[in-house]
């Protein structure tokens, strides 16, 4: 497996593509970086051209045009693991946050933020709240080196999710970060970019 020429920051469903430049800034790695927003979500302007998760996962394949690692966040996850799958030539590593990776989550106790986020961003596309997609007999075709990074107080993906995605992936390393909420890839910046570093000097 190559070294990643680029690295792409996924964020979660803030379409934020602030969130992970504190990690960003904090890498040694001396890749390029690309940190996108999600059309219509947040500041980022809508694109009448994405109205689902797969429109999502076209932006990110358009940025893929040489080994990249997908560095994401909660939902960005989702998009980042069907990039992965869709183009296992060029991505190199994966790095998910706090993420349901596509997985169910039904049985493991994690708080449904789905209600409450829309309330709270009547904005956000709809068809968000609305996927409910089954990416675990996919994730075992994955062959790239996988960080996962968790909290150990994070509600929403709890550190169950981050174990049944390390028991999926072939090549996988899972790291819970004390005291880690749901937006720790952005707090906790300084703590986690060493992992990251380490991580994408490994060649599988």
């Amino acid at each position: 497996m190559s070294t990643p020429e680029k690295l792409i920051f996924l964020p979660g469903a803030s379409g934020d593509p602030a969130f992970w430049q504190p990690v960003s800034d904090a890498l040694a790695h001396p890749a390029s970086r690309c940190l996108p927003g999600w059309p219509g979500f947040g500041a980022v302007p809508a694109d009448p051209g994405i109205n689902g998760m797969d429109g999502l996962v076209a932006l990110v394949l358009d940025q893929i045009d040489r080994p990249c690692a997908l560095i994401a966040q909660s939902m960005g996850g989702v998009v980042a693991i069907q990039a992965a799958l869709r183009r296992p030539d060029l991505v190199t590593h994966l790095v998910l946050a706090v993420t349901s990776g596509g997985v169910d989550m039904t049985d493991l106790h994690a708080e449904d933020w789905r209600d409450a986020f829309l309330a709270a961003n009547p904005a956000v596309p709809r068809w968000l709240i609305d996927y409910r997609g089954d990416l675990s007999a996919a994730l075992k075709t994955l062959r790239m080196p996988t960080l996962l990074l968790w909290g150990d107080a994070d509600p929403i993906s709890p550190v169950a999710v981050g174990t049944r995605l390390n028991g999926l992936l072939p090549d996988s390393r899972l790291h819970v970060i004390a005291g880690g909420g749901h937006d720790l890839a952005n707090r906790m910046a300084a703590t986690i970019a060493p992992l990251i570093d380490a991580h994408l000097a490994f060649a599988a």
